[in-house]
């Protein structure tokens, strides 16, 4: 067990954590961002390419249903449980995630203690009325048509419920996590290279606001230099026995 993170987790009284696509790498899920992963062989989509052209847009939900088959069957890891045991007992007050994964939903942790900055990846929605869709619909539609599906309500454009390159972030969420991020007194950035902005400006953000900051990941980041705590190891050996998991 790491005792100084134990010892600042007992100390604190509001606990906010961020997570990265470092803590679903341990469940099986590639790190599309690192180096030799999907986005370093294959330029993502811009969001406006994506509104403007029929073609990407059938190319965007080919990519994304082959994508879907790589992080199929991905269950949380002892990591995402730990975090949920401390949402549990009241240790942590919100997950704030870039992950689109849905595995801190699965893990236990309420939907209300989640902040996703990047979207999610588990369902698609409307881009003109909002209206939730389900992948399984889009799929089906996508394979008869070769055709990028419409909203069955409106019939605008349907797009998987992430946020894309070139797309502008969530208002809600994001205003969500500065709220929550300037309300904590310890914030746990997990899993991210905290590379990514405007995300990683909320480690910054808690910092400068008086919060203790630690940092877990496997690798240095450009942050490090102003964390409380830096731990270099892997994320579920690390939560778990703090969080008493068997």
């Amino acid at each position: 067990m790491n005792r100084e993170l134990k010892r600042l987790i007992d100390d604190a009284s509001r606990v906010v954590v961020f997570t990265g696509a470092g803590i679903s790498t341990e469940s099986g899920i590639p790190d599309f961002r690192s180096p030799g992963g999907l986005w370093t062989k294959m330029a993502p989509i811009d969001f406006n390419d994506f509104l403007r052209s029929a073609e990407l847009r059938r190319e965007a939900w080919r990519r994304k249903f082959e994508i879907d088959k790589t992080v199929q069957g991905a269950e949380p890891n002892k990591g995402h449980m730990a975090i949920a045991k401390l949402v549990d007992m009241g240790v942590i007050a919100h997950v704030i995630t870039q992950n689109i994964d849905n595995l801190h939903q699965n893990s236990g942790v309420p939907p209300s203690k989640i902040i996703e900055l990047h979207g999610n990846g588990t369902y698609a929605k409307c881009l003109d009325c909002g209206l939730r869709h389900e992948l399984e619909e889009v799929r089906a539609i996508f394979e008869e048509t070769d055709e990028s599906p419409e909203c069955r309500s409106c019939g605008g454009i349907v797009k998987s419920a992430t946020i894309s390159f070139g797309q502008a972030m969530p208002e809600e969420e994001m205003a969500r996590a500065q709220d929550a991020t300037l309300a904590c007194d310890l914030f746990i950035a997990i899993g991210s290279s905290l590379q990514v902005y405007p995300a990683a400006g909320f480690p910054i953000l808690a910092k400068r606001n008086g919060a203790q900051l630690v940092i877990l990941n496997r690798e240095p980041t450009e942050l490090d230099r102003i964390a409380d705590l830096v731990i270099h190891d892997e994320i579920g050996p690390t939560l778990a026995p703090i969080a008493m998991l068997n």
